[in-house]
């Protein structure tokens, strides 16, 4: 990060989804440029859990003018997509309020918070119990 970078004004906000955490700051005035972890989405997600993760940004038209650069950690792609979903929708909250309506109706900045159940004793996962036998 260079020394104009890092004076350039963001809002920031955080993401969750099942064990992935996203760090999203989101630049105004950009261009469009997505970073994530360091790296371009491309090399990262896969085309859908790119569409998916700027779906906020599609939905209220600021596509091209923002710029966000992400940290995540944990989890697969398909829940870090998911992350930074949540987390883009609620930094732009911090940026103009007056979304909230399009992006609550969107789910948008629901966290969901299904996680995995933990594994129980005497089964082998958190619900599949050996199979029974007669004898």
């Amino acid at each position: 990060m260079n020394a104009t970078e890092a004076k350039r004004s963001y809002f920031y906000s955080v993401g969750k989804r099942k064990t992935s955490i996203a760090r999203v700051r989101l630049f105004p005035e950009g261009s469009g440029d997505l970073t994530v972890n360091g790296r371009k989405p491309k090399g990262y997600f896969s085309p859908l859990q790119v569409e998916n993760a700027l779906a906020p940004l599609a939905l209220t038209g600021q596509k091209s003018s923002f710029d966000v650069e992400v940290k995540i950690l944990g989890g697969g792609k398909s829940s870090q997509s998911d992350a930074l979903r949540h987390g883009i929708s609620r930094a732009l909250l911090l940026w103009n309020p007056e979304v909230r309506v399009e992006l609550k109706r969107a789910g948008f900045l629901r966290r969901d918070s299904r996680i995995k159940e933990r594994k129980k004793p005497g089964l082998k996962r958190a619900r599949r119990a050996p199979q029974w036998q007669k004898r």
